[in-house]
């Protein structure tokens, strides 16, 4: 489920000061130990590569503008004369660049994965690794992890390779670049249209659902801010499709072996859905009785304010979230991602989140039919705990730093009306959801969660970090 971050392109000292003091509390800094630094510059001095050589292949990279972490590229072909196509992707080769017990793996298991606030991001690894010689950059010759996927005419795929070579992007694109490039008819990238299409088919009969928020930036205006909203372009979708699909095939195959570690949810309880079904309805969209929440999300306008609240409401559903180490006594029924409708492991994002590293290794063994790592195997021990620390924290940060960026822009309005749903309703207090912005914050009511009611700010201190709401009776 992708997280909601808020991109902030200016700070005022005090709202800097605010988030970098959440980060102090959590005790995250982007500098890591001399060992690591140092262990990290000889590995840059002499980047270590794969025999294998796939720098024939035109790989392309799909990013954020200024991204420099590039985890992944990928290339699309038609299968021969068939409706069929051939997806390579390929995943940077993390683990090439991390010395088992070495001083970067001590200091990646204590990280767990990169996180990401506001005003700027704490890396897993340093920064000459993750943004250099382990980057997929372009025109660099660099390690990586290649996916070979062929995919039949409905998009289902019907083969799997997957090898360590050297491979050469030719370009970094962003998103609104490759939008371009596939609006203009470029053929390579069209395929990357027609397959995700197919996939997002495919999820739609999976029972599969996806929560892709829109895109904030939070922008200085006068002495106040204003957030301002970009939808995702529909490369995004297609592209997180190839992941969504790598993800699969990598759960596929270490359930096969019955090795690995794998992404797991439950489905959501009966009774979370009903709420988020009481939610919509008090927010005022329709949602037809029988129709599923992914195929009920997928149709959503995400223009709508209004639809961001609902997709805010529905991150209640997609809770449980763990990591799954696989044994012998592993079976496949139980260990799926409920959103995504499949069994799914986490292998596209090495650079970014540790388990990927562990999971990739496994992947690549059990393809070639090899023995595991050493490394690998044993590391899964205390991995899940490791991920889940991290993800709290995460999870934390982001919560923390969207409060305060809110705080900032909603200061300037205190004593100005609101709609809002209750969500929450505790003892010590209510929880509500403002339906424009879609924010979260505490309120002086005795409604029922679900009621659709009127609110207005009474306090918005950045320096207690307060936002806080009453009811207009």
């Amino acid at each position: 489920m992708p997280a909601r971050h808020a991109r902030l392109t200016e700070a005022s000292d005090e709202l800097a000061a605010a988030l970098a003091a959440i980060r102090a509390e959590l005790g995250l800094t982007a500098e890591f130990p001399p060992g690591a630094e140092a262990e990290a510059a000889a590995l840059a001095a002499d980047p270590p590569l794969p025999e294998a050589d796939q720098t024939g292949v035109a790989f392309v990279t799909i990013d954020p503008e200024g991204s420099t972490d590039l985890d992944q590229a990928l290339h699309l072909e038609r299968d021969g004369d068939g409706d069929g196509v051939v997806v390579r992707y390929a995943i940077a080769d993390v683990p090439a660049f991390v010395a088992p017990g070495g001083a970067i793996d001590v200091e990646a298991r204590r990280r767990g994965q990169t996180m990401y606030a506001p005003d700027g991001r704490v890396p897993l690894h340093p920064p000459v690794v993750s943004e250099g010689v382990a980057s997929l950059l372009a025109g660099q010759v660099r390690g990586a992890y290649v996916w070979t996927m062929r995919l039949d005419a409905r998009g289902d795929v019907v083969a799997t390779t997957l090898e360590r070579a050297r491979v050469r992007s030719r370009e970094q694109l962003t998103y609104a670049e490759a939008q371009q490039r596939i609006d203009a008819g470029d053929a390579m990238l069209g395929l990357l249209r027609e397959v995700g299409e197919l996939r997002i088919a495919l999820e739609a009969e999976r029972g599969g659902a996806s929560l892709d928020m829109p895109e904030e930036q939070v922008v200085r205006d006068g002495d106040g801010y204003r957030i301002e909203r970009r939808e995702l372009l529909p490369v995004e979708r297609w592209n997180a499709q190839l992941s969504l699909m790598t993800g699969m095939e990598a759960a596929n195959l270490q359930l096969r072996a019955k090795r690995g570690i794998l992404r797991t949810m439950p489905a959501p309880p009966a009774a979370d859905v009903e709420r988020f079904r009481k939610e919509v309805r008090a927010i005022g969209e329709e949602w037809a009785d029988g129709e599923h929440y992914g195929a009920f999300l997928r149709r959503l306008d995400r223009s709508q304010p209004t639809t961001l609240a609902i997709l805010q409401a529905a991150r209640r559903l997609f809770r449980g979230a763990a990591y799954t180490v696989l044994d012998d006594a592993s079976e496949a029924s139980g260990l799926e991602q409920a959103a995504i409708g499949a069994p799914y492991a986490h292998v596209t994002a090495p650079l970014r989140r540790l388990v990927d590293r562990y999971a990739l290794a496994h992947c690549e063994s059990i393809a070639n039919d090899r023995e595991i790592p050493a490394w690998a195997a044993e590391g899964l021990e205390g991995l899940p705990g490791i991920m889940q620390a991290s993800a709290q924290t995460a999870s934390r940060l982001e919560r923390e730093s969207i409060d305060v960026v809110e705080i900032a822009v909603l200061r300037s309005r205190i004593g100005d009306a609101f709609d809002a749903v209750v969500v929450d309703s505790r003892k010590d207090g209510s929880t509500i959801q403002l339906l424009d912005p879609p924010t979260e914050a505490a309120c002086d009511t005795d409604a029922e969660p679900g009621t659709r009611i009127r609110v207005r700010l009474t306090d918005a201190d950045l320096a207690e970090r307060l936002l806080r709401f009453a009811e207009v009776r």
